[in-house]
This record gives structure tokens, sequence and C-alpha cells, in this order.
């Protein structure tokens, strides 16, 4: 009977789906339906409320480190493998998404958009720069550094090397605050001053500094703090 019970609780968690997406879905819902594929039967329901009330919030727990999950909570690898991958998963979904078509950054909104999807599921601080052409097309995205929470150490002499290599007209410099604000801070502030003057004498603009927290962004061109923005 109690079998009965749960195979038709499923089927109709997994019916509400096809239906509505996850629309209506409470965050312990949602994980009970991503544990039915690590439980092949029985009840997730107890589960997912012990991992939404250890981390308080689904950003919380997808954000968490496999090995914290498994022992904080006394969930299996296999669980906790699957949820830390949930981040890791909508980072590709959105790279691939853009990759699909000819990405222009002439305007703050598409480079803003662009740069949060970039960053989904990066939990330490991480430096990119994107290459552009003389029509403002991205021509590639360059890793340039990763730190820590609140730091990333980057160093002009490689964002000059990737510039040149990828024949850039001009680029955009982008990083994010993981454990913040998106606010620039006095080292962003130099650094995208000291960066820009050194390009400058190449002949190569840098028409905007974003920096992402969360799914908000700051442009640094549309707070007049760049020389040679769009």
């Amino acid at each position: 009977m109690g079998k009965n019970i749960h195979d038709h609780h499923r089927i109709r968690v997994r019916e509400r789906f096809m239906q509505t997406g996850l629309n209506g879905f409470a965050d312990h819902e949602v994980l009970e339906l991503l544990l039915f594929y690590c439980y092949p039967r029985g009840d997730t329901n107890g589960v997912a409320h012990k991992l939404i009330n250890e981390y308080g919030s689904l950003y919380n727990l997808f954000e968490a480190d496999t090995k914290d999950i498994v022992n904080r909570c006394r969930t299996t690898e296999r669980v906790a493998v699957l949820i830390s991958m949930m981040p890791k998963l909508a980072n590709l979904y959105f790279r691939s998404k853009w990759r699909r078509q000819v990405v222009v950054m002439d305007n703050i909104e598409t480079v803003g958009q662009y740069a949060v999807s970039l960053f989904v599921g990066l939990t330490n601080e991480t430096f990119y720069i994107f290459c552009l052409d003389t029509s403002h097309r991205l021509n590639h995205v360059s890793f340039i550094a990763e730190g820590t929470l609140d730091e990333t150490p980057v160093y002009p002499r490689e964002i000059v090397s990737e510039a040149i290599k990828h024949q850039s007209t001009a680029i955009i410099l982008a990083h994010n605050h993981p454990g913040g604000t998106c606010n620039p801070s006095r080292k962003d502030l130099d650094a995208t001053r000291k960066i820009s003057e050194g390009l400058r004498f190449l002949s190569i603009k840098v028409v905007d500094h974003i920096i992402v927290a969360g799914d908000r962004y700051y442009s640094f061109a549309s707070h007049d703090k760049i020389v040679d923005g769009y």
C-alpha cells in the first residue's frame, strides 16, 4: 500500500510539471521532483525538507559544496552531486544558447544579460574579457583569472595579450561579485582605469566593465565611469 501511495504521488508530481513547469512549486517540491532520480522508489519529501531547512533556500543549497551537503545532511554522494550540478548545468545552458547566434555588443542591456548568464553557477570571483571587432561583434570570450569569494588577481599584461591574440579593436571587462553587491570597489575603479590607459596606446578601446552579482549587473559605461564607452 505504501509503495502504491508513493508511486501515485510521483506520477502526479511529474504530470503537474509537464503541464505547468515549475510554476507554483514550493522549494521542497522542486527538490522532491529532482530527488526522484536518485531514489528509484519511496518518499523523497522528508529528504527535500531536510535539505531546505539546513540551507534555507534552493539558491544556498545549489551553491553548496558537494562534500558539505553530504556531511551536513547525511545524504548520499549521488544526491549531493546531482544538487551541485544544477548551477553548472544552468551555466552551460545559457552559454550554449548564446553560441547559437551572432552576438553584437553595442548596447548595455545585451552586454549585461550576456555577462549575467556567463557567471551563473560560479562561486568564486572570476574575470573575463569580451573581445570585439570593429562592429562590436563578439569574437571571443577570454578567461583571465579566478580568485576567491571576494578577490581576483588580474594582471593587465594577460588582458593585453588576449586582446591582441583575438584581433580586438575593443574589449569589455567582466567579473562577478559572488559574495556581495554589484557596485564597484576602489580596486575595481583603479584597475579599470589602468587597463583602459594601457590598451589605448594599442588603439584598443575598453568600452565597458560589467560587474555581476546574482541576476544583477553594474555597467561602468552607464555610470560614466569609463572614457571610451559605447
